[in-house]
This record gives C-alpha cells, structure tokens and sequence, in this order.
C-alpha cells in the first residue's frame, strides 16, 4: 500500500486509498477463554508439527526469520503468551466501528508489537486495555483533525472504559457470524486477503503480489465490489468510505 501511494501512476484517473478490514480468525478456537493464556507459542508450534524436528523444518522452508527481517520485524518472540483472542478480536472491531479504520489499523500494528515481539498474552484483559488506552488516545491526540475523520467528535477513551468492554460480551455475535461466514466459503486457514470482494490472495504473499494488484485497480479507475464482511460485521459504509491508509496519512507521518 505505501508504494503505491507514494509513486502514483502519472496518467491514474483517481489517487488511491485504502479501507482495510480485519477479519476474525481463531488459530486455537478450542483455548479457553477464561484463562490469561494458555502456552507459549513454541509449545504450541512444536505441537503442531509433530516435535522439534517437524517445527526446525516449517522454518527452513518458509524462511520465516528471513521474511520477518524483510517486514521489518528482527525478532520475534518465539516463547510470547498464546492464549484464546475473542476480546482482542472484539477490541479491535469496536475501535473500527467507533473511532474509524485509520485508528484501528494503528491499534493493531501496535498490537502486533505487544505480542509477537513483547510476548504479551493477548487475553491478559487489563494489560490489553493499558495498552489499547495508551495507543488511542496517543493517535488522537495526535490528529487535530479525528472528529471530522471519524465523525463523533471524540477525542479520548478511559482505560476502564476499555476493560469494562472486553470483559463484556459486545460484538461477539458479529464474530462469530464472520467466522461461520469464513467456513462458508472455504477459509480455513491464514493468511488470506480479498481484495475488492472477489480477488483472493492465498498465504503470506510478498509485496509485489500486492502491487501488482492495486496497480490494476489504479489503472482501472475504479473498484469491481465492497468488502463481503462488512454488513456482517457491523461497519458503516460511511466508515469504509472514510478509509485506513491514504497519501494524506503518509504525508502526515512524514510532518
């Protein structure tokens, strides 16, 4: 996404932006959900493969140190907290539908460090609401322009607010009609990305696939289809309007 916002095709009809989705997807559905974690990820992947032998092997043929430095990703931590992700799932779906994908995307990379490379547990509730707190109201602290983006005009968000949501039960449904959806159409696995609602690309698939893609789109000057897991989800078509990832988000980064 960021290539092809930074390098606009000359002759493009329309600058492209972003509205990007996360859907929910349980690695461990069986966990269970009242526990603050379960193992640590290499137990768990040891497991999975059959024993140390069968995990040294899943490295080598899919180079994951290799790749995880090519993301920009050094270290990750092979003995983080794994544990049953409803209420992460849940968080970040609210944070969309409340405060805007822009926001949520955020939320989730910043997420993506508490786990895979802290090794927090992403079912630890109270340590998941000081951290989502503390990364909100830092990204709407920092964008003087949040309630005309997301249109409510709110420009903070407690830590016991957050708490008080995760140990709830909203959303819920939402996800788990996405992920009867997901069985629906075959997914049984991640990653996967459907893109305009009809183009899905399978497994961890490098940048250029990506590119390629958006460039098409670009060319085109217009989307085939919306995303298919929005009704079921919950998010507006005005908060897929206003989108996740644009030049204008670039190039306030870079200010």
């Amino acid at each position: 996404m960021t290539e092809v916002l930074s390098n606009p095709l000359p002759g493009a009809a329309h600058p492209l932006a972003f509205s990007v989705m996360r859907v929910p997807f349980f690695l461990e559905p069986h966990y269970d959900e009242k526990k603050n974690f379960i193992e640590s990820n290499r137990e768990r992947l040891i497991k999975k493969w059959g024993g140390e032998q069968g995990w040294d092997r899943q490295k080598r043929v899919h180079n994951l140190k290799g790749r995880g430095m090519d993301a920009g990703i050094p270290h990750f931590n092979l003995d983080r907290l794994a544990s049953n992700t409803m209420a992460s799932h849940r968080l970040i779906q609210h944070v969309g539908k409340r405060f805007g994908l822009r926001i949520s995307e955020a939320l989730y990379d910043r997420l993506n460090v508490y786990y895979f490379v802290d090794g927090h547990s992403l079912n630890d509730k109270p340590r998941l609401a000081k951290v989502a707190a503390e990364e909100i109201n830092k990204l709407l602290n920092n964008d003087k322009t949040t309630a005309n983006k997301n249109g409510n005009g709110e420009t903070a968000i407690g830590e016991n607010e957050i708490l008080t949501f995760l140990n709830g039960n909203e959303g819920r449904y939402e996800i788990q009609m996405a992920l009867r959806t997901l069985d629906d159409i075959g997914v049984h696995g991640i990653p996967k990305f459907i893109i305009e609602g009809r183009t899905v690309v399978d497994g961890a698939a490098r940048s250029d696939t990506f590119v390629d893609i958006f460039r098409d789109i670009e060319m085109r000057g217009k989307i085939a289809g919306g995303p298919i897991f929005g009704e079921i989800l919950g998010v507006s078509d005005d908060i897929i309007q206003r989108g996740s990832h644009s030049i204008q988000d670039l190039d306030a980064a870079a200010a």
